[in-house]
């Protein structure tokens, strides 16, 4: 399993497929990860621990979500998004193989 710091927690990568990537994500309460979309990638995520709030743009309007335990958010390309520990919060991401195909909009740790 490949586990890669994040600077608003971690990722674990233990499903690489040509077709698909499962991850297990854990972030940190109070930190978010870059408002950002993806050209090809599709994502879908499961929370497991925690409470996470996901930001994202409908309709050309950002909008925001929380979700507990047991509920999941559909992340499809060209949506942008971020995700946000209310808490500490464990997920499980389930997504296309496109992992370098990330455009970041915004940033809190200043990454490109």
């Amino acid at each position: 399993m490949q586990h890669i710091k994040k600077p608003w927690g971690f990722e674990k990568i233990w499903a690489k497929t040509d077709h698909y990537v499962g991850k297990i994500l854990f972030i940190k309460k109070g930190h978010r990860l870059s408002y950002q979309y993806h050209e090809k990638k599709e994502e879908t995520l499961l929370v497991l621990e925690g409470q996470l709030e996901v930001e994202f743009e409908k309709e050309g309007q950002r909008t925001k979500v929380k979700l507990k335990p047991g509920e999941t958010f559909h992340n499809p390309p060209l949506q942008k998004h971020r995700f946000i520990g209310i808490e500490d919060c464990k997920l499980i991401e389930v997504s296309t193989p496109h992992l370098e195909d990330v455009i970041r909009l915004e940033d809190d740790y200043k990454r490109t």
